[in-house]
């Protein structure tokens, strides 16, 4: 079977052809670097971390371009605001970048162009459709002619009025149409600016991207993608310009992800409903943290499909934990369980093992359906256990790891040592507001490690003295508290929430 996935450009599920047979090329629009990262820009970069590896895992060379866009009105205004040069405020974003999505497990792109590095692409690109009468300057700015571009409307599937009827259009009443969009802006007074035929300026938003991803991948390529309020107008300009530049197809599939919600709305600093990344990870409070809560971030993100939103909510982390923990279970069992003479469980590995496969692969192939894969991973941890009861061989043991740990890569999940997982760890709980202004007040509930440890004592000092009505009481009000006992074959208990 191969690959198939929803192409935002034909409104269907399309079979996935490459431009050059065995490779891949895919442009993603990356941040703007003013802020740091909440959950929203976690998901378009997971999104596409996990498209890239399941195609390379496919047998695809994948060229992976994301960008930075370092120059921009809200990058000028934070640097305002600080009273501080505005490369300064780019580069320290573009650090935390790297810092918050090292955090997540994310993987660097093949190439990572900023905005401020081509801009003699830019200017060249932006020449080219003014002296093609697809653009027009005024007094220093340049505007791209919506309306000399026919095929506008392409990826939204609505047509020009339709399309101005909805648009937040910034007014300048010096525009030919009111739909028309800036290439080239004027440099203010005291803003920076590049030389151009037009006068000191800098590029619109649009046309950065089309300049660096023709320069990157080509002025045809396979992949374009981003989230799904980057369809309009953003990639819509982008068609239009680049198409109108290089007279040839931009990008052959459109791939867009879902929003993450609050309370149904889009998660947005604008709206002030958002968490960072960072401060999610600087709070919690379990040990080796920042590789438990970012795989626990992947899973939570993975457990939707990448196309549907995705509403945050406070139980999402500790449920993600939660699922984790049973995987990282099964993990622990079959690296710690005691040998057997009996390996009556072998003989069925092969069918359990091929079952599990051939669901990876067809949930994948089918648009990258990550949350029937993480079903398949929770079959297969029921099937393993039942094959543990039966008996198994060391050697179909480490053939059991051996896929677990080889399919979680690709999702980049269930990578850490079992000894390292903290079963008993809380994740950070995340108060959400009525009014849907998140307050990220992150901190762990329920009992504390010490008084557990305390119970399980007496519970263990009970079960000696044969007093197991004593014993059973401790381990109901453990359960009560959310805490879940489990007496091991060496006679120690372990414990976890």
């Amino acid at each position: 079977m191969s690959i198939v996935l929803y192409n935002t450009k034909t409104k269907k599920k399309d079979a996935f052809v490459p431009l050059i047979p065995g490779q891949v090329s895919m442009y993603v629009c990356g941040v703007t670097v003013y802020d740091d990262c909440h959950l929203g820009h976690a998901r378009s970069a997971l999104t596409f971390d996990m498209i890239r590896r399941y195609f390379e895992f496919a047998g695809y060379q994948v060229k992976y371009v994301r960008n930075f866009t370092d120059i921009d009105d809200k990058i000028l205004n934070r640097a305002k605001q600080e009273d501080v040069p505005w490369h300064e405020i780019s580069e320290r974003y573009i650090q935390n970048f790297y810092r918050d999505m090292g955090a997540l497990g994310i993987t660097k792109p093949s190439a990572e162009p900023r905005a401020t590095e081509h801009m003699q692409d830019i200017l060249h690109m932006v020449e080219s459709l003014v002296h093609k009468g697809m653009a027009y300057h005024l007094e220093g700015d340049v505007y791209f002619s919506v309306k000399k571009f026919t095929p506008y409307g392409q990826l939204s599937g609505k047509n020009l009025e339709e399309l101005q009827a909805g648009a937040r259009i910034e007014v300048d009443t010096r525009k030919q149409d009111p739909m028309d969009f800036a290439l080239w802006k004027t440099a203010k007074p005291g803003e920076p600016g590049w030389d151009s035929p037009w006068g000191k300026g800098r590029p619109g938003w649009h046309i950065e991207c089309s300049a660096m991803s023709v320069a990157e991948l080509g002025p045809t390529f396979d992949i374009h993608g981003g989230g799904k309020d980057l369809i309009f107008p953003h990639h819509e300009n982008e068609i239009a310009q680049s198409c109108a530049y290089t007279g040839k197809e931009f990008a052959r599939y459109w791939v867009h992800n879902g929003f993450v919600t609050v309370d149904k709305e889009k998660m947005s600093k604008s709206l002030g409903n958002f968490f960072t990344i960072r401060e999610i990870f600087d709070k919690s409070p379990v040990s080796d943290s920042e590789a438990i809560t970012g795989e626990c971030l992947r899973y939570y993100l993975l457990s939707t499909h990448y196309r549907s939103d995705l509403n945050f909510s406070e139980q999402s982390l500790p449920e993600a934990k939660s699922a984790m923990d049973s995987i990282y279970g099964i993990i622990q069992r079959l690296e710690e369980s005691d040998p057997q003479g009996i390996t009556e469980g072998d003989d069925e590995w092969e069918r359990v093992s091929k079952e599990f496969v051939n669901k990876f692969q067809e949930s994948m192939d089918d648009d990258f359906n990550t949350p029937k894969v993480l079903g398949a991973f929770h079959k297969l941890r029921g099937e393993v256990n039942k094959l543990l009861v039966k008996g198994l061989s060391k050697e179909t043991k480490g053939n059991v790891l051996e896929s677990l740990k080889k399919y979680g890569q690709l999702l980049g999940l269930f990578q850490i040592p079992s000894k390292k997982w903290n079963f008993t760890g809380i994740l950070p709980e995340i108060r959400i507001s009525a009014s849907s202004t998140v307050t990220a007040r992150i901190e762990v509930l329920g009992p504390k490690d010490e008084w557990i440890q305390k119970q399980i004592s007496l519970r263990n000092e009970a079960r000696a003295k044969k007093d197991f009505s004593i014993a059973d009481n401790i381990r109901k009000e453990l359960a009560e508290q959310g805490i879940i006992l489990e007496d091991r074959t060496d006679g120690t208990t372990r414990w976890k929430r």
